[in-house]
């Protein structure tokens, strides 16, 4: 039955694990223009195994931003998989606490979604290790692949691929800008308050890690008093 249930959450993953092909592949590319060796491109997939963060963390190290700061600011981009597996957490089954932090450490964004729509009343342990498993195993695998197809590009096809760090951070955030007016309002206050930081000599490191901070608080104060005049007046309306 444990078996099955792995088998079958393999193929669940399976199209996650399509999915991060180009995107491993193209962090592996970009680790190795950035500088990473194959070993340390690798290892931080193999430990870290975030993807956006990953991806900042490259743009990170090519400035040569204190180490401290890059954990920080992986840190809080990441703080959000505390709210994803503390969800999660319900709808598995009883399993030793030992186990399921090491399933936890493979839930991403998209393992996260399968295993939060499965139709199943509880899902098993063996089930989320083959959705964590499968994703986990191609993130890992076309990373490398990456560094070693990019170990082999001519110089200046690495030098240009530079550009595409920051195509991809573009990437990442103009869909989900898309309708959604809070989205629209951390991005563009967060990047206001770092050309700030930066213009009055902030390090780029403390510069991001400070207006991303500042920005998430800012706009959930904001978002929190509409919430709560919107009470306020659902509540006079029906008193009235």
């Amino acid at each position: 039955m444990m078996n099955k249930q792995f088998i079958a959450g393999i193929k669940a993953g399976s199209s996650i694990a399509i999915g991060y092909f180009p995107i491993a592949l193209t962090f592996g590319l970009l680790a190795k223009t950035v500088g990473l060796s194959i070993i340390e491109a690798t290892a931080m997939s193999l430990f870290v195994y975030a993807g956006a963060a990953q991806y900042m963390s490259l743009s990170l190290l090519a400035k040569a931003v204190d180490p401290v700061l890059i954990v920080l600011s992986t840190f809080i981009v990441n703080i959000r998989h505390f709210l994803m597996t503390a969800s999660l957490n319900e709808k598995m089954q009883p399993a030793p606490k030992w186990v399921k932090s090491i399933y936890a450490f493979g839930i991403t964004d998209e393992s996260f979604s399968v295993l939060a729509t499965s139709k199943n009343d509880k899902i098993s342990t063996a089930y989320a290790f083959g959705v964590t498993f499968i994703s986990y195993s191609s993130w890992v695998t076309f990373t490398a692949v990456g560094h070693i197809i990019g170990a082999n590009l001519p110089t200046f096809l690495k030098t240009a691929m530079s550009i595409a760090l920051y195509a991809m951070f573009i990437g990442l955030l103009v869909p989900s800008m898309r309708g959604n007016r809070k989205v629209v309002m951390l991005a563009s206050i967060a990047a206001m308050l770092h050309c700030l930081l930066y213009a009055i000599g902030i390090e780029t490191g403390w510069s991001i890690l400070i207006s991303t901070l500042s920005s998430a608080i800012l706009v959930e104060i904001v978002y929190a008093n509409r919430r709560k005049s919107d009470e306020q007046l659902f509540v006079k309306e029906e008193e009235s």
